[in-house]
């Protein structure tokens, strides 16, 4: 989508949604904008970024939906009630499961597929709306929610499902009780591919060891209970993100609110283009880097997750995250488990990284890997590196920890 089209459904959405929501109008108040000032990526960077935390305080505080619905009740399809507590809406326009459809469709996903859907079909948004996505798409759904792992493995059985949506621990269980039912697998089974949600850690190679076995593709979207898909693979191994055609994303620095530039992580700010919920530079949380960009500034790929934003700890001026860290051990044979220690003993903030090594590492070869690649992945030079013990750094360790004021 050119940066014409793309803006001019912005101010299109936004100038309703400044006429019916209160509090976007409000946000536009005071940074002193309309929704027709609203014509480049420097412009929409003038609005503050909402919290999640703040869309919770403003629905209790202008209960149910804080202000911001432009639409009328009659116009709501459902009202979803997700953890903070956050009340979402879904609108009766929404025919793909606020962006579903396209990312099933992206992985291939259509006519013929049967897909067991596992994800809770309880208040929050995720089983109906994978399910409005797939029955978009062209799929058969079959609805099973949660538990019940050896019902759902003879369901995968009996109905021929070619398609499993589930966590990717639920979906080992399933697997590994359809193998205790006597079926060997992949020969057993007509399953093709799934849609498994994202886990910290080596999940890329994960999913790479459970597609070897388990003979399927494996493919993941990046989505919130208040946006829908925000990001989804569209072919890529990678573990990025193609941006929905319906969202504006930006990488924005946690603490400022300022577009970051492409390659450097932070929170995922997402404006969305479709009417009704026009949420308006949400802060997700959620940390990345932009991978490409598009010619008008906005985000068009991101990379893998890095954490949440409250888990990274600043050190001179760029934050450190969990992900960083994770890939350091992941990158390096002979790492088990790393964290970076961020101290300021006198005016200068130091970076301390402690690592615990496989038994048969070999140390000189670790220790004279690690400074060069932690600087490729946070731009950080470590201070000092530790070695210590499994029991010094245990698996529930935080990845990063703040002692600057210590």
């Amino acid at each position: 989508m050119s940066q014409d089209k793309r803006f001019a459904r912005l101010q299109q959405v936004q100038q309703t949604a400044y006429q019916l929501a209160p509090a976007i109008r409000q946000m536009f108040d005071r940074a002193g904008l309309a929704p027709a000032d609203l014509k480049t990526v420097d412009d929409l960077s003038r609005l503050p970024v909402l919290k999640k935390e703040s869309l919770v305080d403003l629905q209790q505080q202008r209960p149910p939906f804080g202000g911001f619905l432009a639409a009328k009740d009659e116009d709501i399809a459902r009202i979803f009630v997700s953890p903070g507590p956050i009340n979402e809406p879904q609108l009766r326009h929404d025919r793909d499961g606020h962006g579903f459809g396209t990312a099933f469709a992206a992985a291939g996903l259509g006519p013929g597929d049967r897909v067991l859907n596992t994800w809770s079909y309880h208040l929050v948004p995720a089983g109906l709306l994978l399910d409005e996505g797939l029955r978009a798409a062209g799929a058969t759904v079959i609805p099973a929610g949660t538990g019940g792992s050896e019902l759902q493995a003879k369901l995968v059985m009996d109905l021929n499902v070619t398609c499993i949506c589930a966590s990717t621990a639920f979906f080992i269980t399933l697997a590994e009780a359809i193998e205790a039912m006597g079926h060997k697998l992949p020969g057993g089974w007509k399953v093709k591919s799934a849609l498994l949600g994202g886990e910290l850690g080596d999940w890329l190679g994960k999913r790479r060891r459970l597609e070897a076995k388990y003979g399927i593709r494996t493919f993941a979207v990046y989505a919130t209970a208040d946006f829908g898909v925000i990001g989804f693979e569209n072919g890529a191994q990678d573990g990025g993100y193609e941006i929905h055609q319906d969202r504006i994303v930006q990488i924005c620095d946690p603490v400022t609110g300022a577009p970051l530039p492409q390659g450097e992580p932070g929170e995922i700010v997402v404006t969305t283009l479709t009417p009704g919920w026009p949420l308006i530079r949400f802060g997700t949380g959620d940390v990345a880097a932009a991978t490409a960009t598009n010619a008008d500034g906005t985000v068009q790929r991101i990379g893998m997750l890095q954490g949440r934003v409250g888990q990274a700890v600043k050190a001179r001026e760029i934050f450190i995250y969990p992900r960083q860290l994770e890939d350091l051990a992941i990158s390096i044979p002979g790492i088990e488990r790393a964290q970076a220690i961020v101290a300021r003993p006198q005016q200068r903030e130091e970076i301390t990284l402690r690592l615990a090594l496989s038994p048969d590492a070999d140390r000189d070869a670790v220790l004279g890997a690690v400074p060069a690649r932690f600087t490729a992945l946070s731009r950080l030079k470590a201070d000092r590196i530790e070695i210590v013990s499994a029991d010094e750094l245990p698996a529930d360790a935080p990845f990063v920890v703040d002692r600057k004021d210590v």
